[in-house]
């Protein structure tokens, strides 16, 4: 069964092209126009060990904001369309990731029901990663968990430098992730849930 998807989004803001396979070796090519951010959905890739390719075009002379969120909404929908009706899904993940002095918890259920828990606090005064704006690690997650419809809780145990506490996020959200999409030999054939359906 193959696991993968391709998915565009155009509006007046950004022009993006996703295409995903949730059971690829971690090969990811990134182009958003924002260099942390394609060093982020890198790491995504790698170690949720999905492919993953994106392209976008965004409105970057007015800000981020637009292409990181968009760009979530869309991977988290080609997710959702790889999962399929979720059966044989481990479903239940959690991941908890160091990088130096950061350490962040995700905990992920693939539950069919979208939800954000964010609380992964920044240094006030490193809000700027490059020319990325780390407050939009947020907004980037809150969307990619709406679309592709689970409930994902990230949390920053500690951290005092931005950077570290930015990719430990999103490393630990891969893992977490990477792990609950995985198919259980055991139970391949069955929706994990006692309603059976996600």
């Amino acid at each position: 069964m193959s696991r993968t998807a391709t998915r565009e989004r155009k509006t007046r803001e950004t022009e993006i092209r996703v295409s995903l396979d949730l059971d690829g070796a971690g090969e990811a090519r990134m182009a958003t126009g924002i260099g942390f951010f394609d060093h982020m959905l890198d790491a995504l890739a790698r170690h949720a060990g999905l492919d993953l390719e994106v392209e976008c075009r965004g409105d970057l002379h007015i800000d981020q904001h637009h292409t990181v969120e968009d760009v979530g909404i869309v991977i988290g929908g080609c997710v959702l369309d790889a999962l399929g009706d979720k059966r044989g899904i481990v479903r239940f993940a959690d991941a908890t990731v160091p990088l130096d002095e950061a350490l962040v918890r995700a905990v992920v259920d693939v539950s069919g029901r979208p939800y954000l828990h964010f609380d992964v606090p920044l240094p006030c005064e490193q809000m700027r990663i490059g020319e990325f704006d780390a407050s939009l690690s947020a907004e980037f997650w809150r969307a990619f968990a709406t679309e592709a419809r689970i409930t994902l809780h990230l949390d920053g145990i500690r951290g005092d430098n931005a950077h570290h506490v930015v990719e430990a996020t999103f490393k630990a959200a891969a893992r977490a992730l990477g792990a609950a999409v995985r198919i259980d030999p055991r139970r391949a054939d069955v929706v994990p849930s006692t309603k059976g359906a996600l």
